[in-house]
């Protein structure tokens, strides 16, 4: 590494002389000087620097240590007491970018200011990008409803049983968190049972007719890893649908039926038996074969009066679906288990409605849109 610049040398030994004027331009340049210095600066260096900004930083205006803290918040070799006087600061805005991205803060420190620190400090750890079990407890313990909602949010937080727990007896007053906590892939089956059975009817079927965010991004990566990322082709359920019409009429469209469709993939055909077995459109059956709504699969063939064991067949057997891990499945199975079928057929019909509506607005929206062109015009 190079040495320290004479210049970097002249503002480092001024930088303790009195006055907040000289205090400010001192702390603009030795922190422009490391930044733009940066990556050829050695150990000792950034030492040196450490010393002064760390020393500087409560007294210089706050408009300007937000600054730092921004830059500082992203760089692996930040100088250490800096970032931790950042982090203690007493203004949220100063502390939160190094809260929320500093890979400089250890799991000490940040307890240690969940401890010491108000809500807006925890509601930027909250956003860093993985938080442990003792973290998620301690945010928990001294955290308001705003940073349970955030903590529930965060797919890179892991909570401990006794979190979760928390999490979903709170979730009980709180409709936000409930739906949060509902679409979480890594909530334990026994919870999730417990969650479904707490909250209110219309919640329930909002979270599990919803896309859960962290499957689609599973989904995305399997897509771009097997060549499938294309959208589904349109498909024509014309057929299938007078296939499973004219078996239901003969009393043949059972649950062996249905089942054996799944295992020899021909979804169409499945689709179609879960429309008119549910009864509700093919189209809005269609979308749940998708990774990401497979909570909403499992509410129609429990609305299609199915048996676990052919439920399992049709998922599993999802034309381009990345394989279900284990945790999936009991969270699956949780779900089936729950909902008695009179409940499984008003959730389906609720899930319907919003993804038929989802469907028809941009068709809805292309007309008023055409239309105040041509008013324009």
């Amino acid at each position: 590494m190079p040495a320290a610049s004479p210049d970097l040398r002249k503002e480092l030994n001024g930088a303790e002389e009195d006055g907040p004027e000289h205090d400010a331009r001192i702390f603009g340049e030795v922190t422009d000087l490391f930044l733009s210095n940066v990556g050829r600066l050695g150990d000792s260096q950034i030492a040196a620097v450490d010393g002064v900004l760390a020393h500087l930083v409560e007294r210089v205006e706050a408009a300007t240590v937000i600054q730092l803290s921004e830059a500082l918040s992203t760089i692996d070799r930040a100088p250490g007491q800096t970032v931790r006087k950042l982090a203690f600061h007493e203004q949220p805005q100063v502390a939160a970018p190094v809260l929320r991205h500093s890979s400089c803060l250890s799991d000490a420190d940040l307890l240690e200011i969940v401890k010491s620190r108000g809500q807006q400090h925890l509601l930027a750890i909250c956003d860093r990008k993985a938080l442990n079990e003792a973290l998620t407890d301690a945010l928990m313990r001294f955290g308001d409803v705003n940073v349970s909602n955030a903590l529930a949010r965060n797919t890179g937080a892991r909570f401990s049983e006794c979190g979760y727990a928390t999490l979903v007896g709170r979730a009980e007053r709180d409709e936000g968190l409930a739906e949060k906590l509902g679409v979480r892939m890594d909530i334990p089956g026994s919870l999730l049972r417990e969650l479904i059975g707490k909250v209110a009817d219309v919640v329930r079927a909002r979270f599990l007719t919803a896309p859960r965010p962290v499957a689609r991004q599973k989904a995305q990566n399997a897509a771009a890893a097997g060549g499938n990322g294309a959208a589904r082709k349109a498909i024509d359920y014309t057929q299938a649908q007078n296939e499973v019409v004219a078996l239901n009429r003969t009393g043949k469209l059972n649950d062996s039926l249905v089942n054996r469709f799944a295992v020899r993939g021909e979804y169409t055909h499945v689709v179609a038996a879960l429309a008119l077995k549910a009864d509700v459109k093919v189209e809005a059956i269609e979308p749940l074969l998708e990774p990401d709504l497979v909570y909403g699969l499992i509410v129609a063939c429990k609305a299609a009066r199915l048996t676990w064991s052919t439920t399992t067949m049709i998922v599993r057997n999802r034309p381009n679906c990345p394989p279900s891990t284990d945790r999936e499945l009991e969270q699956c199975v949780a779900v089936f288990e729950s909902l008695l079928l009179s409940v499984a057929q008003w959730t389906i019909r609720f899930g319907s409605d919003r993804i038929l509506a989802k469907k028809n607005a941009p068709a809805a929206a292309a007309p008023a849109a055409a239309g105040k062109q041509s008013r324009s015009a």
